[in-house]
């Protein structure tokens, strides 16, 4: 896979997180492919990274899902836990310069995440189009038309706001400790799945999801 395990130190919350996560990649939808790369280092204490494409076309639509967890917790996060997300797509010119494409771009973001039912907080991000010209000798490969989104949030998982200094196992999905929500792992899917049709939206595949109006195709 390319991914590494956790280390043997991590918490049982990150560890339990990672889990879902992994299970979930069996469930995606079979239009956008997600593998485990190796984390970034240095960002959080823990990190857990996936990277995702269009399954057999990854030129189309592409992007990173990683996972970040402090146990202290962050105050930026509202919690210990962040999702940072990347998702890029080639467009045509056209639509590159529609001036309502970043909008809808991120529209997809939220209405993705809404539809899967995915609890978050502290929201935020960037949409940008870029244009490549290429000339002289490179003029014959084309010009490039791109939207990039990056962003991230805080999921609302069972154990990941505002938890106390040492994170224990998240309890199980029928009963909570002290009135708190139970974990359950399919609210960390519910983040993965979002991912998987922000970039089929991006890449003008069919939307799964009711309210989801992806970009046009682009054309060969």
């Amino acid at each position: 896979m390319g991914g590494t395990r956790a280390p043997s130190d991590a918490p049982a919350f990150f560890v339990a997180a990672t889990e879902a996560l992994r299970a979930a990649l069996e469930e995606l939808r079979p239009d956008v492919a997600v593998r485990e790369i190796p984390a970034p280092a240095r960002i959080a204490p823990y990190a857990f990274a996936l990277a995702g494409g269009l399954t057999g076309d990854d030129e189309a639509a592409s992007g990173r899902f990683v996972l970040l967890f402090d146990p202290d917790g962050q105050d930026a996060w509202e919690g210990t836990t962040r999702i940072v997300c990347y998702a890029r797509a080639s467009v045509d010119p056209e639509v590159a310069d529609d001036p309502l494409l970043p909008g809808v771009a991120w529209s997809w973001l939220r209405e993705s995440l809404q539809s899967h039912g995915a609890e978050l907080g502290a929201l935020g991000g960037t949409v940008t189009t870029t244009s490549s010209r290429r000339f002289g000798v490179l003029a014959t490969d084309g010009d490039n038309f791109d939207v990039e989104l990056r962003c991230s949030w805080s999921p609302r998982w069972a154990g990941s706001v505002e938890e106390a200094e040492d994170p224990t196992v998240p309890e199980p999905p029928h009963g909570g400790a002290d009135g708190a929500a139970p974990w359950d792992p399919a609210d960390a899917a519910a983040h993965l799945h979002s991912f998987a049709d922000l970039l089929a939206a991006m890449a003008g595949l069919p939307p799964r999801l009711s309210g989801v109006v992806p970009l046009p195709a682009r054309r060969t």
